[in-house]
């Protein structure tokens, strides 16, 4: 059985994520693939897109997976992928890629299931979600959980240690999420992502994220 860091200790990083590993190099292209193959055929966002009334009605039970793989429009898919290199290439090198996807799906999927739940019974259930945004927000936990004194650009021109980020990027989703901004953003399925991969960090992998968080440093 492959033995997985049980410390952020014990894990180093060498600054800049190196060349793209085969598990992000697959996802990225295939991203491509489904946003170019949706751009011009409509009605894939519909089929493959995460909607509530497909799932319970029609039994589209592909929806919670394929939504990972769609876009809604080119600024969304290039910060997706740009994050996904970025976070995803140290993790991939670490983990090995059997466990990096295994992770990367549990993620992306469990924010689906929790954003179909709450649409469904929300009244939402015709409007349709798509972006790895879920997974995304899941390794960016991973990424700070591993290489807490990392420094990450916010807004690319703010410098800050990525548990710092994590946490802004939280706040920033649950504030958008509850005054109504930045309308047409999945607010809740980023939160998700990040509550699913908080979880896995504790049951699988022994590891709280806040103890590294919130560690006190001299």
């Amino acid at each position: 059985m492959r033995r997985y860091p049980s410390s952020p200790h014990s894990v180093s990083f060498s600054f800049g994520p190196g060349p793209v590993s085969p598990a992000i190099k697959a996802l990225i292209y295939t991203n491509i693939g489904m946003f170019v193959l949706a751009w011009f055929v409509e009605p894939v966002t519909w089929y493959l897109g995460l909607r509530p009334e497909s799932v319970f009605t029609q039994f589209y039970l592909w929806q919670p997976v394929t939504y990972l793989f769609l876009h809604s429009g080119p600024l969304h898919i290039i910060f997706n992928m740009l994050a996904l290199w970025m976070f995803g290439v140290e993790l991939e090198r670490l983990w090995g890629t059997r466990f990096f996807l295994k992770y990367y799906f549990v993620t992306g999927i469990g924010a689906g299931l929790a954003t179909l739940a709450v649409n469904w019974y929300s009244g939402m259930g015709f409007i349709p979600v798509v972006g790895a945004s879920g997974a995304i927000f899941g390794l960016l936990l991973a990424f700070a959980t591993y290489f807490p004194d990392t420094r990450i650009l916010f807004m690319f021109f703010i410098p800050m240690r990525a548990p710092v980020a994590v946490l802004v990027f939280a706040g920033i989703e649950l504030f958008s999420m509850f005054t109504g901004t930045r309308s047409g953003v999945a607010h809740l399925t980023h939160l998700a992502g990040l509550a699913v991969a908080w979880l896995y960090f504790i049951v699988r992998l022994g590891i709280n994220p806040a103890r590294v968080f919130f560690r006190r440093r001299w």
